[in-house]
């Protein structure tokens, strides 16, 4: 815990559109200095990209400096920018696997010196050096409301002028805001790891290859981006066997989607023994980030994604694949009753509540999705997927994640791309998907709706449960923030008549995620090792 003072000013300002984000962006830009840290937290779609976006802009354009395209950083982490007075650090650390990674961004280096806006800022693991700035973003309505803290004295006597335009004062807080409660850890990684990697590198040529990190996902795979001077750029896999990871079944299905005109990093060279993969690099444009940049491409987006699985789903899987049908399915449902409702019950787990779920997804997934000959990728979703518009066709959908792919219900990955936890995908645009799906694949549409509606219930419970443990086990609460939409994702699939058992099971077993609820899967991240 921080034994920083209460902030002697903070101030709550109504922002009605995306302008006013913008333009509380573009005075902040005005007002801060190199090596100041301004610390951005708030839910996904709060805005704080567009924020930092204007920030980033008015503070490079001041400076006489051409005026940049500035991306979400959430796949990079941390995106670079150089002014005439110095250096603007935009990091989003959504996807940092846990806080031993920073070192590697190069933050340390930066806090003091550059201007560093960081998104997610419970994932730095400790306090920055001041002076720092809290800005807290919230959705409110069709608008946002922010909340800005500062206690150093002459970060606040910059401020002032801004914020006495349109604020109005909060009251001075009783106790300590809430600080960062994980200590940073030092690299884990042993030394025989980096050696393993170092001797890969310089087998595959790429020996001299700068690394920075890239995010990665809630597996404990590491990724980072290498550029050569002569050979361009690629991306490290480093799936440690050591701690349970492996690479064969990527190289697998890489193979086979790449056979059939598909567009999965290709494969430059490996070493499963040690859990190696040098991929090639598709780029930073994930379907979520250009959708947040450029709203009228989603529905093409999605269109091209929804006939890249029609397609799939019509050819035979590699054989030899896991099945992922009911049998496999039902339990990982009852995640939920495992993870989720001690903490939200506050009741010690119920053996019997978890047997329940189990059964009841059972039943349901036997009587109306039992299916398994298609390719399932399992997680075929926004964050996921990248748009390669130079090339043709399907391979225009760049594939990142699918790993742990089976075989299952051809209405599985559509159902994870539709219901996706990480975003909204607007109801309109999900029934137009679902209806050009059936109508290209040739289903019928109220029996694979009920389908749909089962699977999706099956996945969100699963997620429910898996987020509740990323944070309860592995100290990762970011996952928290996401519960919201995996609950009014589920909500939605209950509501079909053929899940009526299931939803009277879960009204009975799981409250819904109310900020009680959340708060104490926060208060509680780490502590947890089993349920």
């Amino acid at each position: 815990m921080s034994n920083r003072s209460p902030s002697p000013f903070s101030a709550t300002l109504a922002l009605a559109d995306a302008e006013a984000t913008a333009r509380l962006g573009r005075g902040l830009g005005r007002c801060l200095r190199m090596g100041d840290t301004l610390l951005l937290s708030g839910p996904i779609g709060a805005g704080k990209s567009h924020l930092a976006r204007a920030l980033i802009q008015s503070v490079v354009q001041a400076s006489g400096a051409p005026v940049p395209d500035v991306p979400s950083p959430t796949y990079t982490l941390v995106q670079s920018y150089a002014t005439g007075p110095g250096e603007i650090l935009h990091a989003d650390l959504y996807r940092l696997g846990d806080t031993s990674e920073l070192a590697e961004l190069g933050l340390d280096d930066a806090l003091g010196r550059a201007l560093t806006l960081i998104e997610w800022p419970d994932r730095l693991g400790t306090d920055p050096p001041d002076p720092v700035v809290h800005l807290g973003l919230q959705i409110d309505g069709d608008g946002r409301r922010a909340r800005l803290s500062a206690d150093a004295p002459d970060v606040v006597a910059r401020l002032r002028p801004l914020l006495e335009e349109s604020h109005t004062p909060d009251p001075p807080p009783p106790h300590d805001p809430p600080q960062m409660t994980h200590a940073r850890p030092t690299d884990p990684q042993p030394d025989a790891r980096a050696a393993a990697i170092s001797a890969f590198l310089e087998t595959a040529g790429w020996a001299g290859a700068t690394r920075a990190r890239l995010a990665g996902d809630a597996s404990a795979r590491r990724y980072k981006r290498l550029r050569h001077p002569t050979r361009g750029a690629a991306v490290l896999m480093d799936a440690d066997p050591a701690i349970g990871e492996e690479v064969r079944p990527f190289v697998t299905l890489a193979h086979h989607l790449a056979e059939r005109g598909l567009s999965p990093p290709a494969i430059l060279a490996e070493d499963a023994g040690h859990g190696l993969l040098l991929l090639e690099d598709l780029g930073d444009d994930l379907f979520a980030r250009l959708i947040d940049r450029t709203p009228a491409i989603e529905h093409t987006l999605y269109e091209a994604a929804v006939d890249l699985l029609a397609t799939l789903h019509r050819q035979e899987p590699p054989p030899d694949l896991p099945a992922y049908g009911p049998d496999e399915m039902a339990p990982l449902a009852a995640l939920a009753a495992t993870w989720y409702a001690p903490v939200a019950t506050a009741k010690p787990h119920d053996e019997g509540a978890t047997l329940s779920l189990t059964e009841a997804t059972r039943g349901l997934l036997l009587a109306h999705a039992r299916d398994t000959t298609a390719l399932a990728l399992r997680d075929f979703h926004a964050e996921n997927l990248l748009w390669l518009p130079d090339r043709a066709g399907h391979a225009r959908v760049g594939l990142l994640d699918f790993q742990d792919a089976g075989r299952g219900h051809p209405g599985y990955d559509l159902v994870s791309l539709l219901a996706d936890a990480r975003r909204d995908v607007p109801l309109p645009l999900r029934a137009e998907m679902m209806e050009r799906y059936t109508a290209t694949t040739g289903q019928d549409p109220e029996r694979f709706g009920a389908a749909c509606a089962v699977l999706s219930a099956q996945r969100n419970l699963r997620i429910l449960g898996v987020f509740a443990r990323l944070s309860l086990r592995d100290g990762k609460t970011g996952y928290v923030d996401l519960i919201p939409r995996v609950w009014d994702n589920l909500v939605r699939d209950l509501s079909h008549p053929v899940c009526a058992p299931l939803r009277e099971l879960v009204d009975g077993l799981l409250p819904a995620p109310r900020a009680p609820v959340l708060d104490r899967l926060r208060a509680q991240a780490g502590s947890c090792r089993t349920p």
